[in-house]
């Protein structure tokens, strides 16, 4: 199978990477100074120092070539959400794709398969999620991802492309949910990191610990849910890996940059500050408000993602965010 994928950060990389051993695989970069650098050195320096790039991986900065490259094959778009617009209306017309980004669209709110109505209402889309740091996927680790379209043939070519003994691929038919969970787990895991965080600066207040962790992904998923469902997803997505299992994963793994953000914040560290010293696009930041907004919209309660908002916005310190979920009124769970 021929397979192209658009992007050549750490996640594209490492899913480019991981299938050019069994697969002609083409990763595209608009950058032709990290094309030329990536084939000479076989690393992606910027994203992913950790892990050399196999001989048998193209890499190329001609956007014509490699959509020509995945005409047969498998297309896969592996920019971040803000480029998703752009990336889907550059396609050939009725040429299938699959996106790796998550989260919501600055802006208007939109999720992928939304876009993707508005641009291609005709064309076979669908997403590739799941509990993933791309580090481990290019080090061929095990991990277990979610190909979901309405399309059954775009999954099955997701799965042709991909499963192997280091990965697997399960089939999904609710587009809507997985890419729900992608990105509301983004929020969430800022919100599990403030937690944390707070639980290590100790003090003469009882700060948070492991149980605090344990209810908020808890609850963090049922707000994850009622959005998702609000949105026309089926529930039972949610304990799947796109939802239980990628929450878990980013909450509360070490690598995961959502964390990190709410882990600074509750050391005191500035927003701006936080973001330069990653140096990776957290989407939980930028998804925040417009999870807020949407959920707003339909009715939808989630208080974990208005605390999270609200200290991403400077209006709550962290511990005030935290006094602020714990002091709600008692409810049936």
């Amino acid at each position: 199978m021929k397979i192209s994928v658009l992007g050549a950060g750490a996640w594209g990389t490492a899913l480019a990477l991981s299938a050019a051993s069994r697969h002609d695989t083409l990763l595209w970069t608009r950058d032709a100074q990290q094309a030329h650098a990536m084939s000479q050195q076989r690393r992606n320096a910027t994203y992913l120092p950790e892990v050399a790039l196999p001989l048998t991986l193209r890499i190329s900065a001609d956007r014509a070539a490699a959509l020509e490259h995945a005409q047969g094959g498998l297309l896969v778009i592996a920019t971040p959400m803000s480029a998703l617009r752009e990336g889907l209306a550059l396609l050939p017309a009725g040429m299938p794709a699959l996106w790796l980004c998550k989260g919501f669209e600055s802006g208007s709110g939109a999720l992928g398969h939304e876009i993707a109505r508005e641009l291609r209402p005709q064309a076979t889309c669908g997403v590739l999620s799941g509990p993933s740091f791309a580090l481990e996927v290019a080090r061929a680790q095990p991990t277990a991802l979610v190909a979901a379209s309405s399309d059954e043939s775009l999954c099955d070519s997701a799965v042709a492309a991909f499963h192997c003994e280091s990965l697997r691929v399960y089939r999904s038919s609710d587009p809507v949910g997985v890419e729900v969970g992608g990105a509301v787990k983004n929020v969430l895991a800022i919100a599990t990191g403030l937690v944390d965080g707070l639980g290590q600066r100790g003090g003469a207040r009882a700060m948070p610990g492991l149980n605090a962790r344990a209810a908020l992904i808890t609850r963090g998923l049922a707000e994850m849910t009622r959005l998702g469902v609000a949105l026309g997803a089926r529930s039972e997505t949610f304990m799947g890996l796109s939802g239980l299992g990628d929450l878990v994963l980013t909450a509360t793994g070490d690598l995961s940059r959502n964390r990190r953000v709410g882990l600074l914040l509750a050391q005191g560290l500035g927003l701006s500050d936080i973001l330069s010293r990653l140096g990776h696009v957290a989407e939980g930041v930028y998804s925040a408000p417009t999870v807020l907004a949407r959920a707003t919209s339909l009715g939808v309660e989630m208080p974990i993602t208005e605390a999270v908002v609200g200290v991403l916005d400077g209006r709550l310190d962290p511990l005030q965010a935290m006094v602020q979920l714990m002091t709600r009124d008692a409810r049936s769970e």
